[in-house]
């Protein structure tokens, strides 16, 4: 599984470790990403996403169903796993 936000499109970015005697060193800033289970009231069903931690926001803000609409624009949003109960 990658660590990339499906609402956001977030992923890890590359910087530097620099140590006391300023020697820099490749280094990965990870996204905080969470697996996640919604319930989305238009299609009656649950579905799994892969969100950072400003993707739940989005999603508090705006809503589910609006915020999978603006991921799948802008081509963040892969496949959405739905779980039948």
């Amino acid at each position: 599984m990658s660590k990339v936000c499906q609402i956001t499109g977030k992923k890890a970015i590359t910087g530097n470790n620099v140590s006391h005697s300023k020697r820099r060193t490749k280094r990965k800033f990870n996204v905080n990403v969470f697996n996640r289970k919604f319930f989305w009231v238009e299609q009656q069903q649950w579905i799994s996403l892969t969100v950072s931690t400003s993707g739940l926001r989005l999603i508090n803000k705006i809503g589910l169903d609006a915020a999978l609409k603006k991921a799948a624009q802008e081509g963040n949003l892969t496949s959405i796993k739905t779980i039948e109960k």
